[in-house]
């Protein structure tokens, strides 16, 4: 745990601090301004000769404009933190989610965008005033005072900036977590490229000056500080530049390629790759990358074999849900079909011709469940059993199934004629649904009377010759003006039930209704 801190001491502190954090941080990262402004005042001593009394004196005078300047600072970035500490506070909802990760990411750029010529107004210039004043120098000796102070208040401020950045993201990283899918989290307050572009000359003028200060021989003048402060900004913008520029490239184009193609994969895209160009930590990821969308693709290979051996739906529910969907009594409508005399025809057939006949049947059969939210539960030879209702249920399942016995009815008429004839039974009532098996082999399937009567209702089909046979209790619930007129069929004893039961047949109203159209 000791350890963990060491490397972590952020996190360390935020989980310490909780709530507090950013407005605790925000605070203590202010005071290193102290620091910077008295350095400043130190490195002024290297170019101007003054008294011990007159170095404590714009010492106290610059810590105090920094005092005033703080105060300022301190409000704004506690105004701008607002909804990341709302949201600490318990506030949680998506919109507050999302407002408190804008702030936090945007809190740099909002701070030292926010009316930020008072800095100037408080810091640069008085302080730059009251030196001329108290040492009594030369007016002109104000344009490299301000110079000095400019590099001094460059060095505060990318201080507070980069460190803005640092300290908020354990804070972020907790927020990020309960950020909502699809959130619009606009565009990035500043780019890594401007970031670098910006950062690293800053960088360059801030150390040239120290260290033309430094190693300065002899006594200086204020005038040799604002050379070494206009030779530092000249070396980085025109030498320094281009070394800035192709670290920039090298850094910020590996992450472009990285962005491009994770938008690739996010439209679908599983064949995107990045190319490798570095054995650095930006080649390392792009490897990681390349790796993960292999694994994706391979996983998109999985589920698609699976969809063919599983219905699609039942497919995406085991995957969401895991491989065990828990047995649940519900109301459903099942379908049951049967090809009729296709026994005596696969005898005088080949395995082949059989085979054939019967895939290139379901192609047909299959997607017509499908259409109407069913999905093919079972495939018995030359049978099938469609459920309606389950595993994702609907409360209209009973027209769903007519609909679907209808339609299939009707397709097979218009693609077979007389030489293929099929039977099909619906009825509706309670089963038990769920994965059914051990030894590592499950099976989604229904249990219940319900399904044994679909079965003999279909069965029924060859003693009255309809194509389409329902039971009163389908009947009873359907919702909606079926397109087919119903017929009474005599009362037909059904193998397993005590007495006999009412069916009625199905017969379409027209040709054109019987393609019945899936319901929404």
């Amino acid at each position: 745990m000791g350890v963990w801190k060491w490397r972590h001491p952020l996190r360390a502190a935020y989980r310490l601090l909780g709530r507090r954090y950013p407005r605790a941080m925000l605070l203590a990262q202010f005071q290193l301004s102290y620091l910077v402004v008295l350095g400043g005042v130190g490195l002024l001593r290297v170019y101007q000769p003054m008294s011990p009394g007159q170095l404590w004196t714009i010492a106290a005078v610059a810590v105090g404009l920094v005092a005033v300047e703080n105060a300022f600072a301190v409000a704004i970035a506690f105004r701008l933190v607002g909804p990341a500490v709302a949201w600490l506070r318990g506030r949680r909802d998506p919109r507050s989610t999302v407002a408190a990760w804008r702030a936090l990411t945007g809190l740099p750029r909002n701070f030292f965008g926010y009316r930020r010529a008072w800095a100037i107004v408080l810091n640069l210039v008085p302080i730059s005033v009251f030196i001329v004043v108290l040492l009594g120098l030369p007016w002109y000796s104000l344009f490299a005072l301000v110079a000095g102070s400019g590099v001094v208040l460059l060095y505060a401020s990318t201080l507070r900036f980069f460190g803005m950045e640092l300290i908020m993201r354990p804070v972020l990283a907790d927020v990020s977590r309960a950020l909502p899918d699809g959130a619009d989290l606009g565009r990035p307050p500043i780019p890594l490229r401007l970031k670098l572009m910006a950062g690293l000359p800053a960088i360059n003028i801030i150390t040239g000056v120290v260290v033309a200060g430094l190693s300065t021989t002899g006594q200086a003048g204020l005038d040799d500080l604002g050379i070494d402060v206009l030779v530092a900004v000249v070396v980085a913008f025109t030498i320094s530049l281009e070394l800035t520029m192709l670290l920039s490239r090298s850094i910020v184009e590996p992450i472009d390629d990285l962005r491009r193609a994770t938008d690739r994969v996010i439209a679908g895209d599983l064949g995107a790759r990045v190319n490798v160009v570095s054995n650095d930590e930006t080649g390392a990821l792009a490897v990681s990358f390349n790796q993960m969308v292999a694994g994706l693709q391979e996983r998109e290979k999985l589920r698609d074999a699976f969809g063919t051996y599983v219905d699609p739906q039942l497919a995406e529910r085991i995957l969401a849900e895991g491989t065990t969907l828990e047995g649940d009594e519900l109301e459903v409508s099942v379908l049951f079909l049967d090809i009729r005399d296709f026994t005596a025809w696969a005898e005088r057939s080949s395995a082949r011709e059989v085979v054939g006949t019967l895939n290139e049947f379901y192609e047909h059969v299959v997607p017509v469940l499908r259409r109407h939210a069913g999905h093919a539960n079972k495939f018995i030879g030359d049978g099938l059993l469609g459920v309606f209702g389950a595993p994702d249920r609907h409360d209209d399942h009973a027209d769903r199934a007519l609909a679907a016995a209808l339609e299939i009815a009707e397709l097979v008429r218009r693609e077979y004629g007389d030489r293929l004839r099929i039977g099909i039974g619906v009825n509706s009532g309670p089963v038990l649904a769920g994965t059914i098996g051990g030894g590592g082999r499950l099976e989604f399937t229904v249990i219940g009377d319900a399904v044994n009567t679909a079965a003999r209702v279909e069965a029924a089909t060859r003693l009255t010759g309809d194509d389409v046979l329902v039971t009163g209790a389908t009947r009873a619930l359907l919702r909606r003006e079926p397109p087919c007129e119903f017929a009474a069929r005599t009362d037909v004893e059904l193998k397993g039930k005590s007495e006999p039961v009412r069916l009625w047949a199905c017969t379409p109203v027209s040709a054109a209704l019987a393609t019945a159209k899936p319901l929404p």
